[in-house]
This record gives structure tokens, sequence and C-alpha cells, in this order.
């Protein structure tokens, strides 16, 4: 069976984003005041596994090997047939 999987990538709490400072400065001379803004990254990843629950270990494990750096960043993985 395969899976849709959406893993969101996001800085820690307390992690300088210069790009999502730069954003907001914009927005903000655009005219839209925002009390905060945070950049996350968003991977589509079909997954073929047995189980919703294998599919989502595989892609914790993909989390944990490449796409996000643990000392900086946080995950979520959302799991869907």
């Amino acid at each position: 069976m395969i899976f849709d999987v959406k893993i969101i990538i996001s800085l820690k709490s307390g992690m300088l984003d210069p790009e999502a400072c730069a954003i907001q400065h914009a927005l903000s001379n655009l005219g839209f005041e925002t009390e905060y803004l945070n950049n996350s990254k968003l991977y589509s990843v079909g997954i073929k596994a047995d189980d919703a629950e294998s599919a989502r270990a595989r892609a914790e494990e993909m989390c944990d090997r490449l796409l996000a750096n643990p000392v900086i960043q946080s995950y979520s993985v959302e799991v869907t047939e």
C-alpha cells in the first residue's frame, strides 16, 4: 500500500531565521503587520509500506538521517492513505 506522507521541517524555537525576519519586515513595509512569522519546509512523499505506522517510522528515519538537522530543526510527520 502507498501512503501519502507530509513532512514539515522547522527551526526549533529560539533559532535565528533570517529569511523569516526579512519576509516579516517586507510584509510590514507593505502594511501587513504580523506578530511572528516562521519559515518551514514541506515535503510530500509517497511511501510504500504495510501499514501507517511503518510508513511513519520510515519517514522519521528519513528525517533523522537526511532531511532534518536535529541540532537546530524539528519535524512533524502526517501519514494518510
